[in-house]
C-alpha cells in the first residue's frame, strides 16, 4: 500500500500547545505492521517534551507511547500478527540491533539510544506518537495485548507497566521480599499493583496522607507520609525500593531503610545529582541504581502476568480536546492516576 495520511493531535512548534495536524504513515514494509489505534495514554514524559522542558525538537511533533490498537495490515515477512489482532506499542521503535544489551533483548540499553516512538529518526524518517488515528511499526516492537485486560486501561502498561515491572522482576520482588514504592503517581500506583502480585509486601512513601485508602487497596500493607519524616522502625526493613518521582529527595535516608544487600532503583529524573555518604553502601553492602523502561520480550512478559493477576491502571479516559486541560491537570497531580486519549475522538 501507499503512505497514508491520519489525524493526529501535536505541536506545531517550541513549547505551543497540541492542536489537530495531519501527518503520514510510511508505506508498510516487509516486516511493518499498520495499527488502527484505539487507545494512547498520556505520559509525564509527553508534557516534558511537548512543553519543551527537555529542548527543541523537529515540528510538527506528536507524542504518545502507550499504545493500544488493531492490526488493520501486515507485510508479507510478518508472522507473529495478522488482521484483527489486539497489539501495543510502547516507547521504542527501533534499536541497533546488534550491541550486547540489544542481543539480550534489552533494548532500552542499547549503545546507539533506542529510537524513541516519537520525536526520533528511524533513518531519516522523524518518528511521530500515537495521539493519532494509526501508526506503523516494525513487527518486532509490537507486543500482543492479552484478551483479559481492558485495553484502554492496558494503554498506560506500555510504558508505566514495563518501567516498575522491569526493576521489581530484575531485583526479585516476590514473596518474603519487602518492597517500597516512592510515590504514588502515574507510575507508583502501577508499581504497587505489580509489586503486590508479585507477592511483595509492599510500602507507599507519599509526601501526604491523601493517597493512604488508594495504596491500602492497591495492595500496600502500608502507607508512609514523608511529611512526618521517616520512621525509625523502618530502617533496614527493605529489598527494593522504587523512586518513582522526579524531585530532590534525601537519598542517603532512603539508603538507611534497605536491608543487607537492598537496592534502591531510580526511575525518576531529578534535577540534582544524587549524595549520598560511602558508608550508606558499604554497611549493608547496599546499591544504588537506575533502570529505564525495558525490552520488548519483557514488556510482553509484563503484560501477561498482569492479565494473569488482573492489573491494569486506573484512568480517566478522555476525548483528544481535552489533552491540553489533561497536561495541566497531571501537573497540578489532578488525576488518579493516568489520563488515556479515546483515538476514535482524533
Amino acid at each position: 500500500m501507499t503512505e497514508l495520511t491520519v489525524r493526529a493531535w501535536g505541536t506545531t512548534g517550541f513549547a505551543q500547545p497540541l492542536e489537530p495536524v495531519t501527518i503520514t504513515r510510511r508505506e508498510l514494509r516487509d516486516d511493518d505492521v499498520r495499527i488502527r489505534i484505539e487507545f494512547v495514554g498520556i505520559c509525564h514524559s509527553d508534557i516534558h517534551t511537548m512543553r519543551g522542558d527537555w529542548g527543541e525538537r523537529s515540528y510538527p511533533l506528536v507524542p504518545g507511547h502507550e499504545i493500544v490498537g488493531i492490526v488493520e495490515e501486515t507485510g508479507p515477512a510478518v508472522t507473529a500478527y495478522r488482521e484483527g489482532d489486539r497489539v501495543g506499542v510502547g516507547c521504542f521503535v527501533n534499536s541497533c540491533g546488534t550491541c550486547d544489551a540489544c542481543l539480550q533483548g534489552e533494548i532500552s540499553y542499547c549503545d546507539e539510544g533506542p529510537t524513541p516512538t516519537y520525536g526520533g529518526y528511524d533513518g531519516d524518517e522523524l518518528t511521530q506518537g500515537g495521539y493519532s488515528q494509526a501508526i506503523v511499526v516494525r513487527e518486532s516492537f509490537v507486543v500482543r495485548i492479552p484478551g483479559g485486560l481492558d485495553p484502554a486501561a492496558a494503554a498506560p502498561l506500555l510504558c508505566a507497566g514495563i518501567t516498575t515491572y522491569s526493576p521489581l522482576n530484575h531485583w526479585g520482588a516476590g514473596p518474603g521480599k519487602r518492597v517500597g514504592i516512592i510515590g504514588m503517581g502515574g507510575l507508583g500506583h502501577v508499581g504497587v499493583k505489580i509489586a503486590a502480585a508479585m507477592g511483595a509486601e509492599v510500602t507507599v512513601f507519599s509526601h501526604s496522607a491523601a493517597k493512604r485508602e488508594d495504596a491500602l487497596n492497591f495492595g500496600a500493607v502500608r502507607h508512609v507520609s514523608t511529611a512526618d519524616g521517616l520512621p525509625e522502625d523502618l530502617r533496614r526493613h527493605f529489598d527494593i525500593i522504587l523512586n518513582t518521582v522526579s524531585v530532590d529527595l534525601d537519598t542517603a535516608a532512603y539508603l538507611g531503610l534497605l536491608r543487607f544487600d537492598g537496592a534502591l532503583v531510580q526511575l525518576g529524573l531529578p534535577a540534582e545529582p544524587l549524595q549520598a555518604p560511602a558508608r550508606m553502601f558499604t554497611q549493608q553492602r547496599r546499591s544504588l541504581s537506575g533502570s529505564l523502561v525495558g525490552g520488548i520480550r519483557e514488556t510482553q512478559e509484563m503484560l501477561d502476568f498482569c492479565a494473569a493477576h488482573g492489573v491494569t491502571a486506573e484512568i480517566e479516559l478522555i476525548p483528544a480536546e481535552l489533552i491540553n486541560e489533561a497536561y495541566d491537570r497531571t501537573i497540578a497531580s489532578d488525576v488518579r492516576y493516568r489520563f488515556v486519549i479515546d483515538a476514535a475522538s482524533f
